[in-house]
């Protein structure tokens, strides 16, 4: 992974980033990412709490473009291959996002609508399931600073509730400009604007799609149910650890026929649930190599149940499209 960030005057620093939202008068904080590692991706926004799992098979490429100005952090994310992200924005932040490819890609389990944006508070952890060669816009701001404009300037706006829908809706012209905004910042050359600038433009962006926003809480009447039944398997598996388990077993754990079982995951997820099994499996054997959990890749494949090697490096080289041992050696 190559990391450098940049101050407006166009010096850099690699390997370093910022520990928190910049508050003073500095000039605009500039980081950008390029990893081939998933999990190194998975670090690579300043300040938040996320692990990917891939899903979909072939080598990872990812890269994350971000710009801190003030109260705000301003990124665009790209990510080659289907991930299941686990993800949590720093504390007393609120988060809007825009997926540029909806196709695919879901925020607990819910579909965005054309006219939909994302958005979660702070240490509310919230899931994405994001297609290949996804893209996602996103601003991230202090509460207290967000709340601080819209009262300097008579905005009335509502925030999200811990827990609430994650998705809320608004006109599309408006996501068109706020996606124009964080594409303008993120891009514009180091020096070329003044850190209140970029920072009026952005808040005011996030100002006028927040007071035109109304919830979007549509969902098909099976939708509650098919959660559910996704929730008790992965419970379940998550209890079992590193134990394989089958379809019928999962089938009996949540009551449900093995068609329903596939419904459930595929609505939820948008993968089949020994889709689910195999890669869910994969990555926790992933994140053992690269973590230095252990000093072998025949250890790591037998603590998650996988006793045939050369099956499971096959399995493994289809999935991230290296060999396990090539993992571990990336590691030391």
């Amino acid at each position: 992974m190559t990391r450098f960030l940049f101050t407006e005057q166009g010096q850099h620093d690699e390997g370093k980033r910022a520990d928190r939202p910049i508050t003073g008068q500095a000039a605009p904080l500039r980081c950008s990412v390029f990893s081939d590692d998933l999990n190194e991706q998975a670090d690579g926004i300043s300040d938040w709490q996320q692990e990917y799992d891939q899903v979909s098979a072939g080598a990872f490429h990812g890269s994350i473009e971000e710009c801190r100005i003030g109260a705000l952090q301003v990124f665009r994310e790209h990510t080659s291959k289907t991930l299941r992200q686990s993800c949590e924005v720093w504390q007393d932040a609120i988060w809007v996002g825009i997926p540029v490819v909806r196709e695919g890609f879901r925020i607990n389990g819910e579909a965005p609508e054309s006219a939909d944006l994302l958005w979660r508070r702070g240490k509310d952890a919230f899931e994405l399931m994001t297609p290949d060669n996804s893209n996602i816009l996103s601003i991230a701001v202090h509460e207290q600073s967000l709340l601080q404009h819209a009262e300097a300037q008579g905005i009335a706006i509502q925030l999200p509730k811990f827990g609430a829908n994650p998705r809320i809706q608004v006109d599309p012209r408006r996501i068109d400009e706020m996606g124009s905004v964080i594409n303008r910042v993120i891009s514009v050359s180091a020096g070329s604007i003044e850190r209140h600038i970029h920072e009026d433009l952005v808040m005011q962006a996030l100002l006028n799609v927040l007071q035109d926003a109304s919830i979007n809480d549509r969902l098909t009447p099976s939708h509650a149910h098919r959660k559910a039944v996704v929730e008790r398997v992965r419970e379940h598996v998550r209890d079992t650890g590193s134990q394989p388990v089958t379809l019928t077993e999962l089938c009996e754990i949540a009551c449900v026929s093995r068609r329903t079982l596939q419904y459930s995951f595929e609505s939820i997820l948008g993968i089949n649930p020994k889709l689910y099994l195999r890669t869910n499996r994969l990555n926790q054997v992933r994140r053992r190599l690269s973590d230095g959990a252990t000093e072998s890749v025949s250890d790591a494949a037998a603590h998650y149940g996988f006793y045939h090697l050369s099956q499971f490096a096959t399995d493994y080289k289809r999935l991230f499209g290296e060999l396990p041992s090539q993992t571990l050696a990336r590691r030391a």
